[in-house]
């Protein structure tokens, strides 16, 4: 299912003014079926082009112990077809018709969606209510797909040793919350799944109070929902899933990860355990956002501070930087990486990497640091919506996480952000005690 979403983007993407870029509160509609199903629209008339989009609220954190992967596979038998329409016959049907579709699994979330001209908008509902009741399953089906994801693993995960260590590095952060595993599941896992565990999974989660329908682009809003009413509104709404309300403990001391795998050259990867976006929007912990604004003085191109420190100035490693996990249901972490350059060692970049946490902990950024990450985030999150499609992903997601209308507070958030606030969370989560640490230790070739 793993088609390139940025042609997606390009396809769709409706070129608009600057002050018409993304959509406020207010031009959002959100209704809800009497079968809990919610629907978000918004309006956006710029060129003929829609995006219908589904996301149910299941992803690799509800799965069960043993099954890790069941989400994943899942999505893949939901193009193997119903009663109605056949084996592939779903993506064949939207391509005849001049649209394209995909999905994706995470940790929080799986969504479905098909970007059209707007006048084909009917097909995406009668595709989509179908298979929300109708899937097959087929335990032939079920073994073969089986195979193409565990040979999916193999060569995403298995194979490349900085997935590896990634993997691993997941798997010690976490001790008790399901974002330990991997979306594609253990390998063990998915060859243990079969066609009564997707069947299960399927009628647990696919139901329409556990689902949003997005859709944005060229349309009238009242007439759409009346179709989408008569397509969904008789899908019965299903037993609620358990919620999964398991809190990860607060580590007690660091975590180190060693992965031996043949490569090339040494890597380091660390995680540091904070708040995620959803909190900080309900007032439990407004971290968040500084941790968003120092993830791109840390990492945000060329002229960020790792980059300039380890590969530019030191020259101890190919490629340096940081990421922030901010939008997910639970919190997650903050991640370290970089790639050692020939000769050096993983010590010496590991050590590096310290240094540069320590000096944000002890000097303030410059004004002109801060201004700049600020402007790279307000400028990436209001030109990326120049897009029907990007406009509905970031209305499903924050959706799915928590509430579709915490969209509306980032900017704010992100412009309030001082330098006070990037020292204070720098001490208070980059703590040697709230670590983990992965490094690979590169093997020769089998053979040599």
């Amino acid at each position: 299912m793993a088609k390139k979403i940025i042609s997606l983007l390009i396809l769709f993407t409706v070129h608009c003014s600057l002050f018409t870029l993304f959509a406020t509160a207010s031009e959002v509609k959100e209704t809800i079926l009497q079968n809990g199903l919610k629907i978000l629209t918004l309006e956006n008339h710029k060129a003929p082009v829609v995006t219908f989009q589904i996301w149910y609220k299941v992803g690799s954190r509800n799965e069960p112990v043993g099954k890790t992967g069941v989400s994943h596979l899942l999505e893949h038998m939901m193009f193997k077809g119903t009663k109605k329409y056949g084996p592939q016959q779903f993506s064949k049907t939207v391509q005849k018709n001049g649209g394209n579709d995909n999905a994706f699994t995470s940790k929080d979330y799986t969504a479905y969606f098909q970007n059209f001209a707007s006048d084909r908008i009917d097909i995406s509902l009668e595709l989509e209510s179908d298979r929300m009741v109708n899937l097959l399953v087929e335990p032939k089906e079920v073994l073969s797909e089986r195979n193409v994801v565990a040979e999916e693993r193999r060569m995403r995960y298995e194979d490349d040793p900085q997935s590896a260590v990634h993997e691993e590095l997941m798997a010690a952060a976490f001790k008790a919350h399901p974002y330990r595993w991997p979306v594609i599941g253990w390998m063990a896992d998915i060859q243990s799944i079969n066609r009564d565990d997707l069947y299960n999974y399927y009628r647990t989660y696919y139901a329409p109070n556990n689902a949003t329908i997005v859709v944005v682009g060229d349309f009238d809003t009242d007439k759409l929902l009346k179709k989408i009413g008569g397509s969904f509104g008789t899908i019965p709404k299903g037993t609620a899933p358990s919620e999964n309300n398991l809190v990860e403990p607060s580590q007690r001391g660091e975590r180190r990860v060693v992965v031996k795998k043949e490569a090339q050259l040494p890597y380091i990867a660390m995680a540091y355990h904070v708040p995620n976006f959803s909190e900080g929007s309900w007032g439990k912990d407004p971290d968040s956002y500084p941790l968003e604004v120092l993830s791109v003085i840390l990492s945000g191109g060329k002229s960020s501070r790792l980059y300039q420190s380890l590969v530019y100035k030191k020259q101890i490693a190919l490629y340096a930087g940081g990421d922030y996990e901010g939008i997910s249901k639970d919190p997650h972490l903050f991640y370290f990486y970089a790639s050692v350059a020939t000769g050096k060692k993983v010590e010496e970049v590991e050590s590096a990497l310290y240094e540069e946490i320590e000096k944000l902990k002890n000097e303030p950024v410059t004004e002109r640091e801060i201004e700049k990450a600020k402007n790279q985030l307000e400028a990436s999150f209001v030109m990326s919506q120049d897009s029907v499609f990007y406009q509905g992903m970031l209305l499903g997601k924050y959706e799915t996480v928590g509430d579709w209308r915490l969209k509306d507070k980032y900017l704010e958030g992100i412009r309030k952000v001082t330098k006070d606030d990037l020292q204070r969370v720098v001490k208070k989560y980059f703590t040697e005690d709230n670590r983990t640490v992965g490094i690979l230790i590169p093997l020769p070739p089998k053979g040599l």
